[in-house]
């Protein structure tokens, strides 16, 4: 996906000039650099003296490392699988090859590829992933448990293979500073987990390869760092992998300088991306989970290396982690919105092993877990890692104040959970629609609903599949449209500029939120409405009735005669028999079949989709770059000047 001079017009126009200095400089060092590359310096008695606690592998759970050790059996043999392609070349991988297209990505000054233009690199995610060597983390976790030299000595070839490959400055993995800052935090901690192993040193500290890799690494990071409109989670990677790398590998002339100018942007970028809730500010879930899972790794390396942490730092990620704990359904799923790319700050885990529960888990261990936090009961090798390293918080005096009881409405980030009996949970967005001026993983989701029904995708969010080079279905995934809530004339509620930049938001604000009443038997409410289709208003009203499992969604509409489409997406497990205006929903959750009747407003004509391509429709994205068809439930009609539409879904036993 190659950008057109509207989008620099239209991405500029997003800038203050502030963020157009900063650019211009970075333009003018980029040019600089490509005849003026530096050797890094030279460094003697250098020793990594940041591993793990004597015990600290002994406290993982055994069925967590058997899940690790299963991994990187795989990995040993070469098979790994990054958004939803299976590769089997790993063994001895090359760095540049996008197994998805078929194409490799050109070779030489890393600002001179075009690494968005997927006719001339191919999918820059496939090609980026493995180079962010959390494959490697994971072998390294295996030795660490196993003491087999084997995956240490992968470990080896691998990071050798990459760093002749990938001289400074030469190859696309050089052009994005969110991989070479999570490359960073990787290389941490390979070097700790392999800290027994006979070659470890030879491999780092004593590598003038390596060390001229790290200093390269951190360099960059220091000179071209996100701001302005992209000061999003890329900056938070930038500043955690600068910091984590600056404590423990603090080898060099500017170490200390680099870990004091990350410390204060990881400081200010935490606060800045998230609300004081607690929730992510980009109102995208699966940030939410990156960005904490960065700052944990961070606060680790401050306190192996007993650097001192504002105070403020250790607040934000408490106040993420107990949001989070909020959020989640029954089975510990969090909402599905806004932008997600399966992104990790660390992985030293199997497959099988619950990202959140994990984050839950840390939290508990790191912060201490409230009495309305929900139970978890999955294990993973990251927490005892991490909570060896970590001291726990508040290290003295007076605890912060945190929620007494489960917070369900979020009014700084427009979210309100409802739950009813049976372990119903409907999520409602009233919020912004992103942040910073670009939103750029922001959905036009604006009054959409999420409904779960004992952790079950009910009423779905289709999620994300893909970033770039398929613009069609990367346009589908973020409409209006592709959300459950109602569009008009055909359009989205906010103006997109590009795949990452919208130029016109929707403003929505809740009128009602009295979330409480469903749990407690009786009905719970909510009310919001947006501007976004300027002259005309839609409002929503949601209501969750405890004694007859009940969801009633009311869209109103007021203004001149529109258009009118409202949608469902249903979850992937959910099987739909429409007749009229009625649809009976039929599924099973752990081999017991369950039902709902979903009754539709009769006003408009329904009409269900699945898996249509030309144009998309009636898909759902478990993952980045998975996709399955879905039934989607679309009515079409007419409002004139004043209109409701009411949708009644309620659940049967």
């Amino acid at each position: 996906m190659t950008m057109s001079a509207g989008w620099y017009l239209r991405r500029l126009s997003r800038m203050g000039p502030r963020e157009v200095g900063g650019r211009v400089g970075d333009a003018v060092r980029r040019r600089r650099w490509r005849s003026a590359l530096p050797d890094g310096p030279s460094v003697t008695g250098a020793r990594f003296t940041a591993v793990l606690p004597a015990g600290t592998i002994d406290a993982v759970p055994p069925d967590a490392a058997k899940r690790l050790v299963a991994e990187a059996d795989r990995l040993l043999a070469g098979h790994a699988e990054y958004f939803g392609v299976d590769r089997d070349d790993l063994a001895d991988p090359d760095w540049f090859y996008d197994p998805k297209t078929g194409r490799r990505a050109p070779e030489g000054y890393a600002f001179d590829v075009p690494y968005r233009d997927e006719d001339a690199v191919g999918d820059i995610k496939q090609i980026w992933e493995p180079s962010r060597h959390q494959h490697l983390t994971v072998l390294a976790a295996a030795y660490a448990i196993t003491g087999d030299e084997r995956y240490a000595q992968r470990v080896a070839e691998h990071l050798r293979s990459w760093w002749s490959a990938n001289p400074p400055l030469r190859s696309v993995h050089w052009t994005s500073g969110i991989e070479l800052g999570i490359r960073l935090l990787s290389w941490v901690w390979i070097r700790r987990l392999l800290d027994g192993w006979p070659g470890a040193a030879g491999l780092f500290e004593d590598n003038p390869v390596a060390l001229n890799q790290i200093w390269h690494h951190q360099r960059w990071l220091a000179a071209f760092p996100s701001r302005g409109s992209s000061a999003n989670n890329h900056v938070i990677a930038e500043a955690a992998g600068q910091f984590a790398a600056a404590c423990a590998f603090g080898w060099f002339p500017s170490s200390a300088r680099w870990r004091a100018d990350a410390l204060r942007s990881l400081e200010r970028h935490l606060r800045g991306n998230t609300f004081g809730s607690g929730l992510n500010r980009e109102l995208a879930t699966e940030y939410h989970g990156l960005v904490l899972e960065l700052g944990l790794a961070a606060v680790a390396e401050a306190d192996a290396a007993g650097v001192p942490v504002p105070a403020s730092v250790h607040l934000v990620l408490l106040r993420m982690t107990d949001a989070l704990a909020a959020v989640v359904d029954n089975r510990l799923r969090p909402p599905r919105q806004g932008d997600a790319d399966d992104g990790h700050g660390l992985i030293v885990d199997g497959a099988g092993t619950d990202r959140w529960a994990s984050l839950l888990a840390t939290g508990d261990a790191v912060f201490g877990r409230l009495d309305w936090w929900p139970a978890v009961t999955g294990t993973d090798v990251r927490t005892p890692l991490l909570a060896a390293v970590i001291r726990p918080y508040p290290h003295s005096g007076t605890a912060p104040s945190r929620p007494a009881g489960r917070p369900a409405h979020f009014a700084d980030a427009g979210m309100t959970v409802l739950r009813g009996p049976a372990e119903i949970w409907c999520r409602c967005d009233g919020g912004p629609h992103g942040f910073l001026s670009i939103a750029a993983h922001a959905h036009a989701d604006a009054l959409s609903v999420e409904v779960r029904h004992d952790g079950v995708d009910v009423l779905a969010d289709p999620g994300t599949y893909c970033y770039h080079g398929q613009p069609a279905w990367r346009q589908y995934f973020r409409s209006t449209l592709g959300h459950n809530t109602l569009q008009l004339d055909g359009g989205d509620q906010s103006v997109s500029g590009g795949p990452f930049l919208w130029t016109r938001h929707a403003r929505s604000r809740v009128l009602v939120a009295e979330p409480s009443d469903a749990s407690a038997g009786g009905t719970a409410r909510w009310c919001a409405e947006h501007d976004g289709y300027q002259r005309s208003v839609h409002r929503r009203r949601v209501e969750l009735t405890a004694a007859s499992q009940e969801l009633r969604v009311v869209d109103e509409v007021r203004g001149p005669r529109r258009a009118v489409r409202l949608a469902f997406h249903l979850g992937p497990a959910i099987a739909a028999d429409l007749v009229d205006d009625r649809a009976v929903l039929t599924w099973t959750r752990d081999g017991e079949d369950r039902s709902a009747a979903l009754d539709l407003p009769g006003q408009l004509t329904w009409r269900a989709h699945r898996g249509e391509s030309d144009p998309p429709l009636g898909w759902y994205s478990a993952g980045f770059g998975r996709k399955e068809p879905t039934t989607t439930l679309v009515g079409t009609g007419v409002a004139d000047g004043t209109a409701e539409f009411t949708t009644v879904l309620t659940f049967h036993g």
